[in-house]
């Protein structure tokens, strides 16, 4: 090949390189804001996927736009083209590409599932190396407006040998149709609102009472299946003060798009003052769609329709 050829692919390399990068920074910025730690990791491996899938998507169509205008052959020309047989060099080069891509990707995705630290029903394979998981809090939490620094005021526990000291948050999760309900052991109080102290690490303690739900928070870029009769461990760390929305991410039945729950992130002080009212609270019975409307309609219900009757309202300390 001359040397000229070679300076024009290479010219349109660094193109398509440099436009792939752009439209990789650029493809999440419609996404909620980055509210947990996990969550700059997870957009990182996005952009990183986008980046490579707009660069072989930029190259392929440009590669077949140049050859419709300037090879495609000349009216009434019917013979067929040049045979391409037994060219080992491009079968190796076609068949390498994609082996290595993949293995890239493969070796990426896992360093940053890693870097989450998410236990989940996959802890089991990190118990060889518990030593060595990092938190997702390793990240960079500093710059953006709302992102308090890191400031560990209670059961500080060293999650990394070399950096992180951050304080944990135990929470339990009860999930069931069609209502969360959140449990703080420490103070014994219950909620239907999840409230999360910043830059602390949380760790979930998740059950399902009835069928498969998913916690999904957008923000926080984090999801975990719940599955009946398991309990599932799940961890993140919020950086950002603010409300988000939680959702059921799994089709739990008809009011499962009522399955949703407010996540506070606010201060450690605030999140203290929040434990105490809620502790001076008494449990009450909490506004639920689900339980409501199927009371009303159980009195007129219509014959030969079954249907799934939803869990009793929840009785907890705070709901919003």
């Amino acid at each position: 090949m001359k040397i000229r050829n070679i300076l024009i692919l290479s010219a349109i390399a660094i193109l398509l390189a440099a436009v792939s990068l752009w439209i990789g920074q650029w493809t999440y910025s419609w996404m909620p804001p980055q509210a947990a730690a996990e969550s700059h990791l997870v957009d990182k491996l996005f952009s990183f996927l986008i980046t490579l899938g707009a660069f072989i998507f930029l190259g392929v169509t440009g590669t077949l736009i140049y050859s419709a205008i300037f090879h495609r052959a000349e009216q009434y020309d019917t013979s067929d083209g040049p045979p391409i047989e037994g060219n080992i060099t491009l079968e190796i080069v076609w068949t390498a590409i994609p082996v290595l891509l993949v293995f890239w990707i493969a070796t990426y995705s896992y360093q940053i599932y890693e870097q989450m630290g998410i236990q989940g029903p996959m802890e089991a394979m990190h118990i060889h190396i518990p030593i060595g998981m990092r938190s997702a809090s390793a990240a960079p939490i500093n710059g953006d407006a709302g992102i308090v620094s890191a400031s560990p005021t209670s059961s500080i526990v060293s999650t990394d040998a070399t950096s992180n000291v951050i304080a944990f948050e135990d929470i339990e999760v009860n999930a069931k149709q069609w209502a969360w309900v959140f449990r703080y052991p420490e103070k014994g109080i219950t909620s239907t609102e999840l409230h999360l102290p910043v830059n602390h690490r949380i760790r979930l303690a998740m059950q399902s009472e009835d069928v498969l739900h998913g916690f999904y928070i957008p923000a926080f870029r984090v999801k975990q299946d719940i599955i009946p009769n398991r309990n599932i461990d799940f961890e993140f760390t919020p950086i950002r003060i603010g409300k988000y929305e939680l959702t059921d991410s799994e089709f739990s039945g008809t009011y499962f798009a009522t399955m949703r729950a407010n996540v506070v992130v606010e201060s450690p002080e605030d999140y203290k003052k929040w434990l105490a009212e809620a502790a001076n609270r008494k449990p009450c019975t909490a506004n639920n769609q689900a339980a409501s409307e199927y009371a009303q309609e159980s009195k007129e219900l219509i014959k030969g329709w079954v249907t799934v009757a939803p869990a009793q309202a929840p009785v907890v300390n705070y709901s919003n």
